[in-house]
């Protein structure tokens, strides 16, 4: 069967800095109709890095869709026609302090698929010197390390909710050589 849904028409119904909604009027492959409210994001990336010591940068950061604060990896959104990895480096040195000219891609996912064309490329690294924080105006983080004891006992008490941390986590615990 194919699941293809036809869009007949589309409408921008929002403008915004980071996001634009969209609604479409789609034909369904029971030849029906239907409208669906579509997110259009330009992406963004995500990075997990860990220290010489075997731990795990985190950044504390409130979610005003959510009214709470989140532990995550370091992440950001792409600018328009930006490179992944650019912008991979380009986040971590803002909201950390740390350069690295080395990531490896751990994979990318679309973490609403339902109604958001966003993709986020997570990557990983060890390798890192020191740089500079600037965060831009609007953002507020700290900065916090997590041993691995700590990835793992926030996986299995679920303390992280966000799931690009979670995925670089479960990176990290099956992958990742933590005797290093």
């Amino acid at each position: 069967m194919n699941f293809e849904e036809k869009t007949i028409s589309k409408e921008t119904i929002y403008e915004g800095k980071i996001i634009n909604v969209e609604k479409h009027e789609v034909r369904l492959p029971n030849q029906k109709t239907a409208y669906r409210e579509v997110v259009k994001h330009n992406g963004a990336v995500a990075i997990c890095a860990v220290t010489p010591e075997n731990e795990v940068i985190l950044v504390k950061q409130y979610r005003k869709p959510l009214e709470q604060t989140l532990l995550e990896i370091p992440a950001g959104k792409l600018e328009p026609g930006e490179d992944r990895k650019e912008a991979a480096m380009r986040e971590l040195e803002e909201e950390t302090g740390y350069q690295t000219d080395r990531l490896d891609l751990i994979g990318e996912v679309y973490g609403t698929p339902g109604f958001a064309n966003e993709k986020i490329s997570i990557y990983f690294t060890d390798s890192y010197q020191k740089g500079t924080v600037h965060l831009d105006e609007d953002e507020f983080v700290e900065k916090i390390h997590f041993s691995m004891a700590d990835v793992k006992n926030a996986v299995e008490t679920h303390e992280i909710e966000d799931a690009k941390t979670l995925i670089a986590f479960q990176y990290l615990l099956l992958h990742y050589n933590h005797s290093k």
